[in-house]
């Protein structure tokens, strides 16, 4: 799991069931259309509907997996708008320019723009949304706290921003700045808190509330059950598309048999990435279900605790390298996708394809285990590997790798995880399992973003890093990379990167993901799915394949439920 990644890069609750009567007995928002009486049959909503790992934290500040940057890319507008061909659009902003020395940076804001509640979007909003990301360090906070050194309003339509250093993909991060209201956030403001004069933020509020001027809108949002958001009217960017969605819902399971039962019911639209083979091929035989397969940036990983023995023998970690089973895993595991070659996927800008790739040769195991410290001591040093509790496939992965290291005589503990219990286990190097079994994604569309988060030291202690690998020369490459202003010359560096990461082997690079997705085919339109069937690339920033304006909803095609 991940998103994530991410995630995951990406939560099974008591309450499920409770969800599925509730649908069951309202519709597909909640509640019973108004004017609908005994007898009559409820009209059908415009809606998509789609299970996530979890339910999203739709706080700008905090949300960073998979669930939370679907919901934020859709209730919120950023300065610029990925590209499905990895170039950025003009959104909030109409025009930018840079100094020479790539140190500020101006933009010039759309006017008229709407917040949810009425009050127009200015350059306060922006520079305010900016300096609540850093000062709160949390989410997607990471990718501005060391680079922006002042976020300043020039005029009510033109914003500036103040970097530290040169940072070369400064523009393609900013489709993680979400912009707030900030006098709406600031009349929600909880004192006291730990952010001093600010409280806490608005982040109580923001649990459950939006600030945006994004296309939806939140109607409802239980915790551990679901989001439901519905079309803002007022949105600057129009309604052309009529057959868009009125209504999005994230519903947080991934339960194979709910999943099947509300695809079946015609109750959802898109499933998570996260179901089993078997399942999918199950959804794939519902009469207007189809599962869309697509490269989205996103790696699976078998992340090895650095700090940890055994596995902070560099030799160790190289020997399960070489013991995994990387084709079983790309072709029978997780079909269509293929192996991994190092830590970056192999659609991002950036990817190194003539790196170094470790392959299933356990001769060349045993040569690498004869080299480490533990190779005369295997019975006292057993190996914990844990697996995310909501991605049943990943048992697979975990009990595959276990029977490869045995042939080594290397004993491998498997551990089933909680999404939730697991984030809090891995913020201590200590606590951390000697192998994590984790899907990342990036956050923007270069090879940096998953350098930066995989393996700065500044990432220790989350989910993206879990091998808190903590080198100093590594840390200064990344630094040095980022800060290149040159496209072509940043490129390279990335590239440089790889090479050094690959021979430190913090982790196994199991695979590049084919993710899958089962939908209903026959009544909406998805375009990343659309692009997939054209063999055309889809955007890897995570969230945006579900940017849900540009979908359509065709309720009279939808067929009987079951």
């Amino acid at each position: 799991m991940g998103r994530g990644a991410g995630f995951w890069k990406k939560v099974i609750v008591p309450g499920v069931l409770l969800v599925l009567v509730a649908l069951l007995a309202a519709g597909c928002g909640g509640k019973p259309p108004a004017g609908k009486t005994e007898g009559q049959s409820a009209p059908k909503e415009k809606i998509i509907r789609i299970t996530e790992a979890n339910v999203p934290n739709i706080d700008p500040g905090v949300g960073s997996d998979y669930s939370s940057s679907i919901a934020l890319c859709n209730l919120y507008d950023t300065l610029v708008f990925p590209n499905d061909d990895g170039t950025v659009s003009p959104m909030l902003a109409t025009r930018w320019e840079t100094s020479p020395d790539g140190l500020t940076w101006t933009f010039e804001l759309r006017q008229g723009v709407k917040f949810h509640n009425g009050e127009e979007l200015t350059a306060e909003d922006v520079a305010f949304s900016m300096q609540r990301i850093i000062a709160m360090g949390e989410g997607y906070g990471y990718l501005f706290a060391k680079v922006v050194k002042e976020a300043v309003p020039v005029d009510k339509y033109k914003v500036q921003f103040k970097l530290n250093k040169p940072f070369g993909p400064f523009l393609a991060t900013l489709v993680r700045l979400y912009v707030l209201d900030k006098s709406q956030v600031l009349a929600n403001i909880k004192k006291p808190g730990q952010y001093g004069e600010m409280g806490d933020y608005g982040k109580e509020w923001l649990l459950t509330n939006d600030a945006g001027s994004g296309p939806y809108t939140v109607k409802e949002l239980k915790k551990q059950e679901y989001l439901y958001a519905v079309k803002f009217p007022g949105y600057w960017g129009g309604w052309e598309n009529k057959d868009a969605p009125d209504a999005f819902k994230i519903i947080g399971t991934t339960a194979a048999s709910t999943v099947r039962t509300m695809m079946t019911r015609r109750e959802l639209e898109i499933s998570d990435q996260w179901q089993s083979e078997e399942a999918l091929k199950a959804l794939a035989g519902i009469p207007g279900v189809a599962v869309n397969a697509s490269f989205s940036g996103t790696t699976l990983n078998l992340m090895m605790n650095t700090k940890k023995p055994p596995t902070d023998d560099v030799h160790f970690r190289k020997a399960l390298a070489y013991a995994f089973d990387y084709k079983t895993a790309a072709e029978r595991i997780f079909p269509a996708s293929k192996p991994a070659r190092g830590p970056v996927s192999h659609i991002l800008p950036g990817f190194n394809e003539n790196a170094f790739q470790y392959t299933f040769d356990l001769e060349k195991a045993k040569e690498e285990l004869a080299k480490s410290k533990y190779a005369g001591s295997l019975d006292q040093y057993p190996v914990e590997l844990a697996w995310m509790a909501e991605v049943p496939d990943e048992e697979k992965i975990a009990l595959l790798f276990q029977t490869e290291a045995a042939k080594l005589g290397i004993k491998v503990n498997v551990v089933k995880v909680p999404w939730l219990s697991f984030i809090e286990q891995v913020a201590r190097k200590e606590t951390t399992p000697n192998i994590s079994t984790i899907f990342v994604s990036p956050h923007y569309n270069e090879a940096g973003s998953i350098l930066e988060t995989r393996y700065h030291s500044k990432s220790v202690g989350t989910w993206e890093q879990c091998e808190w690998l903590m080198d100093k020369d590594i840390d200064a490459a990344i630094e040095d990379a980022l800060a290149t202003m040159d496209t072509a010359q940043r490129m390279a560096k990335y590239k440089g990167i790889q090479e050094k990461v690959i021979e430190l082997c913090p982790t196994i690079w199991v695979l590049d993901q084919a993710e899958k997705r089962a939908y209903q085919k026959d009544y909406i339109y998805w375009p990343a799915a659309e692009l997939t069937k054209a063999g055309k690339p889809v955007s890897p920033v995570m969230g945006y394949n579900f940017y849900f304006r540009n979908f359509k909803v065709f309720p009279e095609k939808m067929p009987q439920a079951q």
